[in-house]
This record gives structure tokens, C-alpha cells and sequence, in this order.
């Protein structure tokens, strides 16, 4: 775990730059599910941007608590950050019962979290993330919003191949080709572990904005929302659970030894 004054100012020093970055990008559409890592995208492109929609994705998951709780947490930002307000623009959520229908995921069907074969969990579900972007392309193609974001990591995850910069990198490339548009795909969480990520959160919105996230986000894949913990509302031992929870520890921990 990097020294907290360290992360605070990499973090500061990452919001800075994409915001220099920025450029002639005005608009931008923020995939966003109502967990931690969506939360805070959609907070730094708010800090970011003149004008930013979100778009969420029904695919059937078994946390569908974390659609229910989307709506909610746009409104909390927009009502504790009166700043951001005038820039969130509309939602947008799409269905994509496909996935539920391809199934063997542990996010769609009822099975126990595991690991495969293949040395990735169970609660890889092929071809998402793949299928998120370019449904985000076609629409940001129409709402001409140029910017897409979406919070993958490759620093703090479960090994999704579909996470990956490389990933990202190839996937902006075939949108800007097949959409003839110039077209830039953002992760500000891409090199962050969640420990960071909590940080990120306070240096774009202080303990409100952490606090926020804590109580009003979901990502829990049980869809568990009964008991609220330090760190969040959760099951406790999934593996979303599991790397929020460590980060919570780590972070505040980080902060202590202040």
C-alpha cells in the first residue's frame, strides 16, 4: 500500500491532468451501475465535464439491487453537490437479457462464486464489457457526447480479461473506425487499487462524497443490501465484498497513520 500523502497526490495530480486532457471533449456518457467505482467516474467527470449522462445495463443480473439504488445516488449527487448539478443530464438504462440467456455466469445464474478451468471466477460474464461499449458508442454517437467512461481496473480485480487496458485501448480504436467518430474511451480507475479509489473519491468530493458512496452505492453480487458495514451495504464475503472491504481497511488505515 503506497503512503496515503503519495496516493492523495497521485490521485490529485490524475484529476488534473484529464482535466487539462479534457480538451474540446464537452460531453460525456458515464456507464454508470450504482457502485463505488461508477459513483466516483461519474463524480470526476462531473468535475470534468460541461455536460455528462449516464447509461446503466439490465442484463438479468442476480444484483439487480445495484439498478434499484442507480437513480437514488444520482440524485444524492446532485443534491449534495449543487456545483455538479446543472451537468448531469439524462439517464439512459438498456437491456441486455442476452447475457442472461448465454449464461454460466455466476452474476446470472444461480451458482456458487467458483473458479474455472480457465483460471478466471465464475463471475466472468464473456463478453460484457464488450458489449457495454459499443452499445455506449452508438449511443454517445447520437446524443454527440464524445467521451465514454467506465471505471474497468486492472490494479484491484478479479483477472476479467475484458478489463484490461489493452482492452480498452482495442475497443476505443474499432469505435473511432466504425463509428467514424473521434471517439475517446476513459478509465480513471485503471491503474487505482480500491484503497486509491476511496482516496480518489475524497480529493474529488471530501468526506461528503465518501460518505455517499458508503451509504447510498451498491456492489455487493449477492445483491445483499441488509446490513450496512464501515465500508458499505454488502454480503461480506463476495468477491466485490471482499476487495471493497480491504480497501475501506487500507484507506483508512492510510489515514490514521496520518
Amino acid at each position: 500500500m503506497a503512503n496515503t500523502s503519495t496516493s492523495s497526490a497521485n490521485a490529485a495530480a490524475q484529476v488534473a491532468a484529464q482535466v487539462a486532457g479534457a480538451g474540446h471533449h464537452k460531453g460525456a456518457l458515464v456507464l454508470f451501475s450504482g457502485g463505488q467505482d461508477s459513483t466516483t467516474c461519474l463524480a470526476q467527470a462531473l468535475s470534468m465535464f460541461e455536460r455528462v449522462e449516464t447509461l446503466g445495463f439490465d442484463y438479468g443480473q442476480r444484483h439487480s439491487v445495484e439498478m434499484a439504488v442507480r437513480a437514488g445516488v444520482r440524485e444524492q449527487l446532485a443534491e449534495r453537490f449543487p456545483q455538479w448539478a446543472p451537468r448531469l443530464g439524462e439517464d439512459h438504462v438498456l437491456s441486455l437479457d442476452v447475457l442472461k440467456q448465454i449464461g454460466g455466469s455466476s452474476l446470472t445464474d444461480d451458482v456458487a462464486f467458483a473458479m474455472q478451468a480457465d483460471g478466471l471466477p465464475n463471475t466472468f460474464v464473456p463478453g460484457r464489457n464488450l458489449l457495454f461499449l459499443t452499445l455506449a458508442g452508438a449511443l454517445a454517437y447520437r446524443r454527440g457526447l464524445t467521451v465514454i467512461v467506465t471505471g474497468v481496473c486492472e490494479t484491484d480485480y478479479s483477472g476479467y480479461p475484458d478489463c484490461r487496458d489493452d482492452t480498452m485501448k482495442a475497443q476505443q480504436l474499432a469505435l473511432n473506425l466504425g463509428l467514424e467518430r473521434r471517439m475517446r474511451i476513459d478509465t480513471p480507475l485503471m491503474w487505482l487499487d480500491k484503497a486509491q479509489t476511496w482516496q480518489l473519491a475524497q480529493d474529488l468530493g471530501g468526506s461528503e462524497l465518501v460518505e455517499l458512496i458508503r451509504t447510498e452505492t451498491h456492489t455487493c453480487y449477492q445483491g445483499t443490501r441488509d446490513a450496512l458495514h464501515d465500508w458499505g451495504y454488502g454480503c461480506g464475503s463476495c468477491p466485490a465484498c471482499e476487495l471493497r472491504a480491504s480497501g475501506w481497511r487500507n484507506w483508512r488505515a492510510s489515514q490514521s497513520a496520518q
